[in-house]
């Protein structure tokens, strides 16, 4: 089983593999439009926080590209747009409005032509080649907190969804931190939760330990306690979608089971996630707006109906982890333990 890119921008066009297809088949896409972008976004043929905000970037690119006259309202609304694709992700929106001020920061020096869209390309896999290095650090810090806590003993961790190179693109955020931790000969085991309604843990995370060759075995969100109770778990590692001032952590819905049970059984519960998945202007998980996914995803399964015609079904695609949960979260500034609100702006914003 060899290692797939995720994310591929090659001859102006972005190259997207259908996860929804994986592990079955392998099926690429060629987005060559801001709108077809967004319908990649939209019905998850891309996935993962720091995925979606590349495939945003890439998207706006493509934009600049098919429009090399714009008025700057044309821009912003193009941006606005493309933010309607998925809501809680605060990495769409960041990357989108990142990419609109660079923009506009060119153009107060340049005019308008090939050089802008060469100028927007460049900056875009410049961020991968960021995060692929930021989030390396994480997963040192993450070897180092587990270090200082567990000594040099192979571990057995935990995960939920997917967080690996499938979510992220160059290196994953906890599930990177993870096959960090492996590649120092540290990990005895990983139980990935398997993740309804699309299974991201089942297929994706699962896939991804396989290509690793990382020992792991599947479980159901409802198996959460009796791993902890049987003490199969040392420790949790998730990823996140947004990060409001108080360190509360929206993240694929069950994260909040998880670090619930996980609390009861004192098994360290952590957060990896880049500084881009931060909302400082929220104060609270309150805020946060929860997406909710057609029904459709939970009353069938594989593409067959599973519930009775008359049923209906409520489908949070995420739920809010409180900070009183997490032992820690990792971001490439550092680890934050202290979540008042001018400690978390303090690291994240590097001061």
């Amino acid at each position: 089983m060899n290692k797939v890119e995720p994310l591929v921008w090659k001859n102006n066009t972005l190259i997207l593999i259908d996860q929804r297809e994986l592990p079955g088949k392998e099926i690429f896409h060629d987005i060559k439009t801001l709108k077809e972008t967004h319908e990649a976004i939209n019905v998850m043929i891309v996935r993962g926080a720091p995925l979606i905000g590349f495939t945003a970037l890439f998207g706006m690119v493509l934009w600049l590209k098919n429009h090399p006259h714009f008025q700057q309202q044309e821009l912003k609304d193009a941006g606005s747009f493309l933010k309607t694709a998925r809501p809680t992700a605060v990495n769409l929106a960041y990357e989108v409005d990142r990419l609109i001020l660079k923009v506009e920061e060119f153009l107060e020096k340049n005019d308008q032509g090939p050089a802008l869209f060469e100028f927007a390309e460049n900056f875009a896999k410049a961020q991968m080649e960021k995060l692929y290095q930021d989030n390396l650090s994480m997963a040192k810090l993450a070897a180092i907190e587990l270090e200082d806590k567990f000594g040099d003993r192979k571990l057995n961790l935990m995960t939920l969804c997917n967080t690996g190179f499938l979510a992220c693109g160059p290196m994953g955020t906890a599930l990177g931190a993870i096959e960090y931790y492996h590649s120092l000969g540290r990990v005895s085991h990983v139980y990935a939760s398997e993740t309804r309604p699309y299974l991201q843990g089942g297929r994706l995370t699962a896939y991804e330990l396989s290509v690793s060759q990382i020992p792991h075995s599947v479980t159901v969100e409802g198996a959460f306690s009796y791993l902890m109770r049987e003490k199969l778990v040392d420790a949790i590692f998730i990823g996140a979608d947004r990060i409001v001032s108080n360190g509360d952590t929206a993240n694929k819905v069950g994260s909040s089971t998880l670090a619930i049970v996980a609390k009861h059984y004192g098994v360290p519960f952590y957060v990896v996630a880049p500084t881009s998945s931060f909302d400082l202007s929220s104060g609270t998980g309150y805020e946060i707006d929860i997406e909710l996914r057609p029904e459709e995803e939970v009353l069938g399964a594989m593409g067959m109906r599973i519930c009775p015609e008359k049923s209906k079904a409520l489908n949070p695609s995420f739920d809010v982890t409180s900070s009183s949960l997490i032992e820690g979260i990792f971001c490439e500034k550092g680890l934050i333990k202290d979540y008042d609100p001018k400690n978390v702006h303090k690291i994240v914003k590097g001061e």
